[in-house]
């Protein structure tokens, strides 16, 4: 087998808590509590920090008026409590959505109730995101702020929740790359892991892409955002940053998605790679069509941005 990397013995659950059952009688009826595991996942874990951090960035900038637009905050600290929350709303409802909708219309449609079921998995990003631009924009609505402005610095706070996300994703070992012999390759567990057309001896070894996505989407979008934000004027040119994470996402996204594997459900036989869209031996991939909008869109913005 040609030079690889083995999967890092790392355990999805962060800690686990045995919680003890309870045996107790009220009058003459027996009852009994506890008898359970609690487990902390890294994935859970991703989107506590990818808020905590979130809030924080978006708490420094509205403390220093001398970055907004005529020297005034889109809304004050007080709003920034309520904005979260709504914002938590936002990405678990349509996460999931999207999820159900982008991704397994059909599986869903034949059994709703499994929607409800987060705890299965099953999580869409670009729903996510129309989560919170919903959320957004009727938290501006309910308290007459101006949404673009207020987008600018949401913007800014995003990519660190993916850096997290993209991280848990590696450490679940799941939403990883096609097969590669390049030397950073990584032998990922599990039997569909290692179903490679290619691994007719030794193990399969795939691209990392959930680390390519952390390093594009999160460190290096947040790294250049944040320096925009808060050691240039970016933030006075109303749509700029907005934009920037758009399209800086969408690119990102779509270009790892060349090496990404799809799912699993948009594979046949005709179709081994999984596009969504085939139009012979070329095709898109979920994952490209929902990005390209955003590419589109975060151009426009930037675009509009410069010329005011």
């Amino acid at each position: 087998m040609l030079a690889s990397i083995p999967f890092p013995d790392i355990s999805p659950v962060l800690f686990a808590l045995n919680i003890p059952q309870w045996h107790f009688t009220i009058g003459d009826t027996d009852f009994s509590l506890g008898g359970f595991e609690l487990a902390i996942r890294w994935y859970a874990l991703a989107y506590i920090l990818g808020i905590l951090v979130a809030g924080w960035l978006m708490r420094l900038a509205i403390r220093r008026p001398n970055l907004w637009p005529e020297d005034k905050v889109a809304f004050s600290e007080k709003n920034l409590d309520d904005l979260i929350t709504w914002l938590i709303i936002g990405i678990i409802v349509g996460g999931r959505l999207g999820y159900v909708l982008f991704y397994k219309p059909l599986y869903y449609l034949e059994d709703p109730m499994a929607a409800l079921r987060i705890y299965d998995g099953g999580m869409s990003f670009h729903g996510g995101f129309l989560g919170v631009v919903m959320a957004g924009i009727l938290f501006c609505r309910k308290y007459q702020i101006p949404m673009l402005r207020a987008a600018d610095v949401m913007a800014v706070s995003a990519p660190a929740g993916l850096l997290f996300g993209r991280l848990a994703n590696f450490i679940n070992a799941e939403l990883w790359g096609r097969e590669t012999t390049l030397p950073w390759g990584v032998v990922f567990p599990g039997y569909e892991a290692q179903t490679c057309s290619d691994a007719v001896m030794g193990l399969c070894a795939r691209h990392p892409s959930q680390l390519y996505e952390a390093l594009g989407e999160g460190l290096i979008l947040s790294v250049v955002l944040l320096y925009l934000l808060f050691r240039t004027k970016a933030l006075r040119r109303t749509g700029l940053l907005t934009g920037l994470f758009i399209s800086g996402y969408g690119l990102t996204r779509f270009l790892v998605e060349m090496v990404r594997q799809p799912d699993a459900h948009f594979q046949t036989l005709q179709n081994p790679i999984g596009y969504a869209l085939q139009l012979g031996s070329w095709g898109l991939t979920m994952g490209q069509m929902l990005s390209l909008p955003m590419l589109i869109v975060g151009l426009w913005l930037m675009t509009k941005a410069r010329k005011t």
